[in-house]
């Protein structure tokens, strides 16, 4: 397949292209500028809220499948006009630009977010949960997946929930990686926020695999993509301290809780793997390590 990846500079796009391009997949990135560019032989670049733009770019190209992973993704993002333009807006730039160039046969493959439910307390979470976003991240992906709905009679889409996920190469202000690091540094002590969460963390190597299951098996729908049981923070501090050999003090920086924090969080991933099988192949335990010793 000749697959556009969004956000292909990015630490999920990374990953992807990577295993699609292992897979026998030819992949086009599209980038929003030169310097967030990937390395990739094939690059287009647009800025997905600029919709004009867009349809230039995109004149004359040919895609099989198109894999949306551009967003704002950082739930503290400061700039909340930014959040909403470019989760919402430059997602449905993106769907009306490419169904205009094309017979409306592409597969699109979008990536919202399990924090659309938000806190809840039906555990496990399935896909008939309600929506209860807790902050604007993600309200953004909730109002990104009602105008995909209002897309779907004439669009093949597939819409992914993951839920978080970690691996190497993630940007260091995300809480693993920010735990990883420290350790990696030999540092005495670390500063975090909420302590009494707990969250249900993939390997970024499993959800890639996943996304590229359902677009190589042409599922439409909407999934949970998680591992189905949450892993508190003193679990993986404890981890981080068996794989690295040393201990680390940790202490609650105020500046970093959060009042509308989600405590915790687990989803149900059984309807994705009804239709594409066990694709998880990494546990939290061997995702830390992997971050740790590489």
């Amino acid at each position: 397949m000749r697959i556009l990846v969004t956000g292909a500079s990015g630490f999920t796009g990374r990953h992807f292209i990577a295993l699609a391009k292992a897979r026998g997949h030819e992949c086009v990135a599209l980038s929003n500028s030169m310097r967030s560019a990937h390395d990739e032989e094939l690059t287009l670049y647009a800025n997905l809220t600029d919709k004009a733009s867009l349809l230039r770019v995109l004149e004359g190209q040919r895609f099989d499948a198109v894999v949306h992973l551009a967003a704002i993704s950082f739930v503290a993002h400061g700039d909340i006009d930014e959040i909403y333009t470019t989760n919402l807006l430059g997602t449905t730039n993106l769907i009306d630009a490419v169904n205009s160039i094309s017979d409306n046969s592409i597969h699109f493959l979008i990536a919202s977010s399990g924090n659309i439910y938000g806190n809840t307390q039906q555990l496990p979470i399935t896909e008939e949960n309600e929506f209860n976003p807790a902050n604007d991240y993600a309200a953004s992906k909730c109002a990104m997946e009602m105008a995909l709905k209002v897309r779907s009679q004439s669009t093949k889409v597939t819409i992914v929930r993951p839920f978080n996920y970690t691996g190497l190469g993630q940007a260091e202000h995300f809480l693993i990686p920010k735990i990883v690091k420290a350790f990696k540094q030999n540092k005495d002590e670390l500063e975090l926020g909420n302590l009494d969460v707990s969250r249900d963390f993939s390997d970024v190597r499993d959800v890639v695999s996943a996304y590229l299951t359902l677009i190589e098996k042409g599922h439409q729908g909407t999934f949970n993509v998680c591992c189905g049981r949450a892993v508190s923070l003193s679990q993986i501090l404890a981890f981080c301290e068996r794989v690295s050999g040393r201990k680390m003090k940790v202490a609650v920086n105020p500046d970093f809780v959060r009042s509308n924090e989600v405590k915790v969080l687990y989803g149900d991933d059984s309807k994705l793997r009804s239709v594409i099988g066990e694709y998880r192949k990494y546990g939290i335990e061997q995702t830390l390590e992997w971050m740790i010793k590489n």
